[in-house]
């Protein structure tokens, strides 16, 4: 009871020195508070619903019924929209704060919503080694359902709370993208509803255009209900080398190399800075030397970053055997490195013992508390971008980085990337080697301005021939995101299939030049 009380106090000083000081200078200058005390604890309230939800679909197999019952419940409003004269445009009936991306959907505000609750894994076929989910299905539900299975994804996307839906829509990447691809190209079908009301099915040998038009088209074709995904074999660890170099010529040269081996099956790279980095390989195996293994997911281990970041200054190699589904995630629990700037004492080992068991607070709840006080400040003084650019432009893209952000940690993490037609494809006729290179927090640069220094990016990147990835903040024209993006599949199917008046253009619903 004693115990109780102390809580109760605490609690109650805390709000009234939030009360004294008011709640936005909280939010702007203490924001730990908040998020420690009450997003945190919400958080794991949401976990604990979807998880217990998602258990009992599965226990009960009632998710294929249903999901014929909500795909018909999604065409009666389709038609619905139609029969009222299709005054608006359409979009998911999901609300923009719980979407990944930073960037606020205005557009959910005027266009008319279509309710889509499709959560839920349909089917685990392993003998075609598909697996056939909902679009909201997250990548930390699919990995806990399908592991226990012996079977994961190509690709497994950072992040628990990533869904399939919004890496198809927009994209993903994996450190084992350098063998398979990005998330897309693991992908065997899509079922979509169409702007008539019709349910359709796509693949690679039908309805072939539309297959390669959905990925980056983000929601403006149709409505994604349902999506098939290869599967590979599981194993228990990954055996995980890290090799610090120095010299920025010298970390291009390694990472090309490493990312040209197929017997790695994972590859990824963290820049600390212009001429220091450190390289990581892995490979799948079932054996592991108990001494080695590194529990890097448990809630009390230091930070991914931070630890890889030791073998850096201790200026030594390392071999560590990581439990699989641990490192598909192992950068979930610090947001790879955005939550220091949160809560800056994140990684204490205090903390990461009483509390970390809660990290990481929800990318959705961080945005639907933010205000636009918070959301101010993040735009001009932080950055959050995915720019992917040909493996042979690496370093040169580096030093732009460097020049107009000078961010760090950066993501390094190559793909490959097919000449299969759609909005993204290499320039050439032959598949290409590429590397996605993640910037993540606050500019360092003094002539860093948010809107012409990622706009000398973007120029940038459409000069080597590379994309940026959509869900962050994007202020390029129209005729300069076409530069950048295929849109001739896309366009020639959006006239074919009376999409103009159904639903926006890519570039509208995502540039800010298109939204102000």
């Amino acid at each position: 009871m004693s115990a109780l009380w102390s809580v109760g106090a605490g609690l109650l000083l805390l709000l009234l020195w939030v009360r004294h000081r008011g709640l936005e200078a909280v939010l702007v200058h203490h924001r730990w508070v908040f998020v420690c005390f009450f997003l945190m604890p919400l958080s794991i309230l949401f976990d604990i619903y979807y998880h217990l939800r998602a258990w009992a679909v599965w226990r009960l197999h009632s998710a294929p019924r249903q999901h014929a019952q909500r795909v018909r419940h999604i065409q009666e409003q389709v038609r619905e929209w139609k029969k009222e004269g299709s005054k608006r445009y359409m979009c998911t009936g999901r609300p923009g704060w719980l979407t990944v991306s930073l960037r606020v959907g205005k557009y959910k505000k005027t266009h008319k919503n279509i309710m889509i609750n499709l959560m839920d894994v349909l089917e685990v076929d392993s003998e075609r080694q598909v697996v056939r989910v909902e679009p909201l299905v997250t990548m930390g539900q699919l990995t806990a359902h399908l592991n226990p299975m012996g079977w994961t994804l190509p690709v497994v996307p950072e992040l628990d709370d990533l869904t399939v839906g919004g890496l198809i829509m927009g994209t993903g990447i994996e450190s084992s993208s350098h063998i398979y691809g990005l998330f897309q190209h693991t992908c065997v079908a899509y079922e979509l509803v169409l702007a008539d009301g019709s349910l359709v099915r796509c693949s690679p040998t039908e309805n072939s255009d539309l297959f390669y038009a959905v990925p980056w088209s983000c929601g403006t074709l149709g409505f994604l209900v349902a999506a098939e995904i290869k599967m590979i074999p599981a194993k228990k660890y990954v055996k995980i080398h890290y090799q610090p170099v120095r010299g920025l010529q010298k970390i291009c040269e390694k990472f090309t190399e490493e990312s040209k081996k197929k017997e790695n099956s994972f590859v990824e790279g963290l820049m600390y800075s212009l001429d220091e980095a450190v390289i990581m390989t892995g490979v799948l195996t079932d054996e592991a030397e108990q001494s080695k293994i590194n529990r890097i997911g448990n809630y009390y281990k230091p930070w991914f970053f931070k630890h890889v970041e030791k073998y850096l200054k201790a200026d030594r190699t390392g071999v560590e055997y990581i439990p699989s589904r641990h490192y598909y995630h192992r950068h979930t629990r610090s947001i790879f490195w955005e939550l220091q700037d949160i809560i800056p004492f994140g990684n204490n080992p205090v903390f990461r013992y009483l509390f970390g068991w809660m990290v990481p607070p929800k990318i959705s709840l961080l945005k639907l508390t933010q205000g636009e006080a918070i959301r101010k400040l993040y735009e001009q003084h932080h950055v959050v971008q995915d720019m992917l650019v040909p493996m042979k432009s690496l370093e040169k893209s580096i030093q732009t980085f460097h020049v107009d952000l000078n961010v760090y940690p950066i993501w390094l993490c190559p793909f490959i990337l097919p000449n299969n037609p759609g909005m993204v494809h290499p320039k050439g006729d032959e598949t290409e080697l590429y590397v996605d290179i993640g910037a993540y927090g606050e500019p360092k640069s003094k002539q860093f301005e948010a809107r012409a220094s990622m706009r000398q990016m973007e120029k940038f990147v459409r000069s080597v021939h590379g994309f940026q990835m959509l869900y962050a903040d994007c202020y390029m024209t129209r005729e300069e995101f076409w530069d950048m993006f295929d849109g001739s599949l896309y366009h020639k199917l959006r006239e074919q299939m009376n999409c103009k008046d159904a639903f926006p253009e890519v570039y509208d619903k995502i540039c800010k030049a298109a939204r102000h």
